[in-house]
């Protein structure tokens, strides 16, 4: 299967054809800061986009700036497909970065906590502690920080402390002598990672309103306190990001053993970004850059608190946020009957969140217990130990089932909850398979096996979104659910190919990665380009997460210049350059950022009047196209294909509220209504909209 990946031809691509990955993904992180500006969104929902940019960022750099300089560490002059040096590249990401930053923090300190603190929501910081907080904050002090926290003096006999990945700890001056006579000038305090970086306030204290003291601020307040007989001349939050990719070999013998070992690691990868207060002085940071081995461009002054991402409470004021959704069911839904008997008549679209994930709970939930049901098998990317399904697969275990489930322990920063659902599975009963070595297993399946009249028949679900209630709350996805003959037998195949050593599977109707999928889609847009060629209407609508496989960006690129009429809707990472004369006059580029995580993957081909639509599990980038197994279905009943590309894809190309287009230089425009134009917001329409699906 290796030689799959060495199959993709070299990329011809350069800055002229091909948009910066890295910088790509930066706009995208800027365009969520920017919905933290949004006037229509409730302060609260504001106030999560502001701690949503900061772990997006966090990410970034743990896997994306960890990984550059990773690479510009073996090879100096290594391009991408855009041909930009590394260290271009990593310097245009800090420069970006920093503004970003600012521009978080000015937004956090001009805008949201003055509007917070009109609407009775506080936070005191340190230099705005009153003297009537002070003796609660030094109770809380003595009874809950000082048992837990560990302060570590610098000197010969205690080197700099391993500091954990995000962590936030202190540096702090001191003047004196310890209780052996020794002159120490600056020690380390790591704050307790136990205690919660918000503390609410009592109310005899605070009033009415909502009062929430940092924890930094306690453990300033009282720092001195540490350091008996000594005196804390000065006190600086600080916060290191480290790499946290994980690196398993495919000659491995155990996979979760190998993650395990792996896991513990991730807390302690190489130094990558620094954050400290803004009254830092610069010594303290040039001398703290020299022990994580950092450059200037690695520092980040902070006007606040240094992690926001732990910057949230549960905040008892409905009126500030979103007003709760009921989702809905599709109309089949609505039968009493087993959900065997209403697939044995119709296929089931769920378009989350508008539409519940009840529906998939109670389908496995029939499967489990139904007696006439031989086996369950499911993919299991991003579950989670507690997850209802994992219960449910665990029963059907229980009940004599053959219960198979394809878990990818390798799923970023869920490493180790899929290693406990494994667990939980195989002690069931259940066989647990971890996929691939090399290939992520992406795809999202549900295949059940049932024996009817002595006769064996297959239900499956297909989905674009991974198997998580809580997910499927705040991300569109699509999933149907079908008893198609053709679809069923397919799937089944892909189960064998997982769990065996057979050869490749051949499907009826399925693409799948890392196989047929990225063929088909060339093939695809192909034929638009011959329709087009032959003065045919032809026209292409693909909505994915990122886009940057650049064989599939060349290939619209020659769409384009043929006459395909091409729209984009892309989330996050967009690699192609819309709009340039003589290339992309065809291709529009649009972006979607609003109350839900856009996460559908959806694909459009006119084909000359015999549309046809998948969904799938992929999006167009490399690694899911070469190096992932990911499953792409045809969705061929009338009024659920109809539904789609009037509601998943027209109706997001209409958006003229929350939508960001490109241009030809790569900057992303929020789009503005005309005078007296309609205003149409896609994911709003969705709500309003009460289609029965």
């Amino acid at each position: 299967m290796s030689l799959l990946s060495k199959s993709v031809k070299p990329s011809n691509h350069n800055l002229k054809t091909y948009i910066n990955r890295e910088l790509s993904l930066l706009e995208f992180h800027r365009r969520v800061l920017a919905q933290s500006q949004d006037p229509d969104f409730p302060l609260l929902e504001r106030l999560n986009f502001l701690i949503i940019f900061s772990r997006n960022l966090d990410e970034f750099f743990e896997i994306r700036v960890a990984g550059l300089k990773q690479q510009l560490e073996i090879a100096e002059h290594r391009t991408g497909p855009d041909g930009m040096p590394l260290q271009e590249v990593l310097n245009q990401v800090s420069k970006v970065a920093h503004e970003a930053v600012t521009k978080q923090y000015e937004i956090l300190n001009n805008q949201m906590l003055p509007q917070l603190k009109e609407n009775g929501v506080h936070f005191v910081q340190h230099e705005a502690i009153l003297e009537k907080h002070k003796a609660w904050i030094k109770e809380y002090f003595i009874n809950e920080v000082q048992p837990v926290v560990t302060p570590i003096s610098l000197d010969p006999s205690h080197p700099f402390p391993r500091l954990v990945n995000k962590s936030l700890n202190f540096i702090v001056t001191l003047e004196g002598k310890d209780a052996f006579g020794r002159q120490i000038d600056l020690a380390v305090v790591p704050a307790p990672r136990s205690l919660p970086r918000l503390v609410k306030l009592p109310k005899d204290i605070s009033g009415l309103e909502e009062h929430y003291i940092l924890l930094s601020a306690i453990i300033q307040e009282h720092i001195s306190d540490l350091f008996t007989g000594m005196k804390a001349t000065g006190c600086y939050q600080f916060r290191l990001t480290r790499n946290a990719d994980l690196s398993v070999s495919e000659d491995v013998e155990d996979l979760a053993t190998a993650l395990k070992d792996e896991l513990s690691s991730r807390r302690f990868g190489k130094a990558v970004r620094l954050e400290v207060s803004h009254k830092c002085p610069s010594k303290i940071a040039e001398y703290l850059m020299s022990q994580f081995d950092l450059k200037a461009e690695d520092l980040y002054y902070i006007q606040g608190p240094v992690n926001l991402a732990r910057f949230i409470s549960n905040f008892s004021i409905p009126a500030l946020r979103f007003l709760p959704y009921i989702q809905n069911l599709p109309k089949p839904l609505y039968s009493k009957k087993p959900f065997f008997e209403i697939l044995k008549k119709e296929d089931v679209l769920l378009h989350h969140p508008f539409d519940s994930f009840a529906p998939i709970i109670k389908l496995l939930k029939e499967a489990a217990s139904d007696p006439h049901v031989l086996a369950i098998k499911q993919t299991l990317y991003r579950s989670g130990a507690d997850s209802e399904i994992v219960q449910i697969l665990a029963e059907a275990a229980r009940n004599g089932k053959e219960v198979t489930a394809v878990i990818e322990l390798r799923a970023r920063f869920d490493e180790e909850s899929n290693i406990e659902v494994a667990n939980i599975l195989q002690e069931a009963g259940a066989l647990v398979v971890y996929g691939i070595v090399g290939y992520k297993t992406h795809a999202k399946m549900i295949l059940i096996v049932r024996r009817e009249a002595d006769v064996i028949k297959r239900y499956v679900h297909l989905g674009t979104g991974n198997y998580h209630a809580t997910n499927a709350k705040i991300y569109t996805d699509y999933g149907l659910i079908t008893a198609d003959d053709a679809i069923c037998e397919d799937v089944h195949k892909i189960f064998m190919e997982l769990t065996g050593m057979g050869k490749m599977a051949k499907l009826k109707k399925l693409f799948h990665a890392p196989f047929t999928l990225h063929l088909h889609l060339i093939n695809l847009i192909d034929q638009e380009i011959k329709n087009a060629k032959a003065n045919k209407k032809a026209s292409i609508i693909i909505k994915v997460n990122a886009l940057t496989e650049p064989q599939l960006i060349q290939k619209l690129y020659d769409a384009s210049q043929a006459g395909v009429k091409i729209d984009l809707i892309i989330r996050s990472i967009c690699c192609l350059r819309p709009q340039v004369k003589g290339l992309s006059e065809n291709i529009r580029v649009r972006s979607i950022v609003g109350r839900y995580l856009e996460h559908t993957r959806v694909y459009y081909f006119y084909n000359d009047g015999e549309e046809l639509l998948y969904c799938a599990s992929a999006d167009w980038m490399g690694r899911n196209l070469f190096s992932r197994i990911e499953t792409c279905f045809p969705i061929e009943n009338k009024f659920l294909k109809s539904q789609i590309i009037e509601l998943g894809l027209m109706n997001y190309l209409k958006d003229n509220r929350l939508a960001w287009e490109l241009d030809s230089e790569a900057n992303w425009t929020k789009i503005t209504p005309l005078d007296n134009e309609v205003i149409h917001i896609a994911q709003q329409h969705l709500m309003d909209s009460k289609v029965v699906r």
